[in-house]
Parts: C-alpha cells; structure tokens; sequence
C-alpha cells in the first residue's frame, strides 16, 4: 500500500509539472535582423574605439519601410494563433523613448557610468524570452515575385541561438510580401515552435541563465573590497556572495569566471524561472535579493544594482 501511495504521488508531480510548463509559453518579441537592416541601409556607424561599427536603426526602419511593418505583424500573427504571447518591437521603442530609458549610461551619485546598448535597453524593456530575428529577400523574375526568409530564435538573456527556420514561397505575381513571408513560414512554423518551447521547458527544469557581474568602488565609503573578512564568522566577503549563490541558483548551478579583489564574475548562473509568490523572476530582481542580502544585518554593506540588458546585471560594492 505504501509502495502504490509513493508511485501515486510521484505519478501526481510529474502530471503537475507537465501541466505547469504547458501553461506557459515563451514570451517572444520579432525584430530585423542585424543583416537586414544593414543591407537595407537602416543602420548608424558608431566608433568603438577606433573600430566602425554598423548598429541597426530600427526605430528609422519602422518609419520608413512599410514592409517590415507587414513582415513583423505576420510573424506575430502567426505566433498569435498558436498561442505563444507576445511583445511588440514598435510599441517597445516608444516605450524606451518615453520613460527615458534610451539615456547612454547609467551614473552612479559619484560619476561612475556603465554604458548600454540599444538592443540591450530593449530587450530590458520588452522582458521577452526569446528574440526572433527575420530576414527576408524577394528575387524577381519576370512577372513573378519569390520571397526567401530565415527567421533565427535566440535567448533574449544569453543571445545564444536557440534554432532557426528558412524556406522560400512559390513564384506568385499578385501576392505582397505578407502573404509570400505566410505561405513560406507556415511549412515549416510548427517545427520552428516546438524547438522554442523545448528551450523553455529545459529552463523550468534547469533554470533561465544569466550573468551577474560584481564591482568595487575604489575608495569606497565602507572601505570594503571582495577579500575583506566580514560578518561574526569573518569570511572573506567573496565567499559569501559564493555560498549565496549555491543556495539560491538551481541545483547550485553557476560558474565563477574569475575573482579578485575588485571584481568578479559568475556565469551560466541558473535563476528559477517564477519567485515564490509565483511573479516571473529575472536578473535585475535576483540581483537585488543578492543585493538585499548584503545590506542588511550582520554586514550591512551599500550595494548598487545597474541592470544591463536583459541577462546580466552589475553589483557595485561600497556605494548605493
């Protein structure tokens, strides 16, 4: 009877859990890729360094090219209809623009700044899951137009690649690029679909991955810095943060790329996906638990938390 009671409820989780993951479903937000907007002339040249590089525009390609236009509200059409919820790139912008979230750095009380990007300011903003990226060309030929797409799902926190669908429209000479970029996906949409929710999936059993980079302020009001014995059993304050993580990632699943005095920097750190009231959790909010933690009794040690895109987030010991 015990044995059959034990089998029962461990048959009940797992019915539990696959409902549970089957009520959620990756938030996804569509954008140009990087080569369209290139090839399109939808880019702006900025100097890193020395080094030119092209940043796509999209604000200006939303303005200008009605067929991006087109092209996005197709794919979220498509996504719509097979339930997957989403975030609106156009309406994202405005977003950005008008809680003046577009400023280039953040500055700390004392003139420290740490600089962001555009697509990183976005994918903070939108808080998708994955960013699906859509390329598309159409070649003519005679009266007949074909459209040829790759539409590419990567990691909104990681950037990683998570898989990628491509194919091409029969030759038609009425139809506009909705309908040749419609017919093209839906060949092969579902498949694309399954790979993106397999990826959420692993997340609910493995975590969602991120990046947690730590700082000290020289000088710093606390005096304070990463190998400085604190708290009544006087460890150094970078084992501290290290036990931290191993109780509250997933499966104590994170890597230490380096550490040193001044700075360190975890990696593939494995956040839950929900908090316990179950609110989504993300990087800036299992920062600021870290954070909490830091300055409150028996440490009482200033932090500042600065966000950076969506999947990596900065601590600041010896500062608010």
């Amino acid at each position: 009877m015990r044995k059959l009671f034990i089998l029962t409820a461990c048959a009940l989780c797992a019915v539990l859990t696959m409902a549970q993951t089957a009520a959620h479903k990756p938030t996804l937000m569509v954008i140009p890729s990087d080569a369209w907007c290139i090839k399109n002339g939808y880019y702006t040249e900025v100097d890193n360094i020395g080094n030119i590089q092209k940043v796509p525009d999209y604000r200006r390609a939303l303005q200008e090219d009605m067929n991006l236009k087109l092209a996005i509200a197709t794919i979220n059409d498509l996504m719509a209809e097979r339930e997957f919820p989403l975030q609106d790139l156009e309406q994202t912008l405005k977003n950005i623009e008008q809680t003046n979230a577009t400023m280039m750095a953040v500055i700390s009380k004392e003139g420290n700044s740490m600089a962001e990007s555009l697509y990183d300011k976005m994918t903070r903003t939108a808080k998708a899951d994955i960013i699906l990226e859509l390329t598309w060309d159409i070649t003519t030929q005679g009266p007949k137009n074909t459209l040829s797409y790759v539409l590419e799902g990567k990691d909104a926190y990681t950037n990683k690649s998570i898989g990628g669908a491509n194919g091409t429209s029969t030759p038609s000479i009425a139809a506009d690029v909705a309908s040749l970029l419609r017919e093209a996906v839906l060949a092969n949409i579902d498949n694309f679909n399954n790979r993106l929710q397999m990826h959420f999936e692993d997340m609910f059993d493995k975590g969602r991955e991120v990046t947690i980079n730590i700082n000290v302020f020289e000088n710093n009001a606390a005096g304070i810095d990463l190998e400085s014995e604190v708290g009544p059993d006087q460890l150094e304050l970078i084992e501290i943060i290290d036990d931290w993580m191993a109780t509250n990632t997933i499966q104590a699943r994170y890597t230490k790329q380096f550490s040193t005095e001044n700075a360190a920097s975890y990696t593939q750190v494995r956040i839950p996906l929900f908090k316990n009231n179950g609110n989504p959790m993300d990087t800036e909010q299992f920062a600021r638990e870290l954070r909490n933690m830091l300055r409150k009794e028996p440490y009482n040690i200033p932090v500042k938390v600065m966000p950076q895109g969506l999947g990596t987030c900065r601590l600041i010991i010896g500062e608010k």
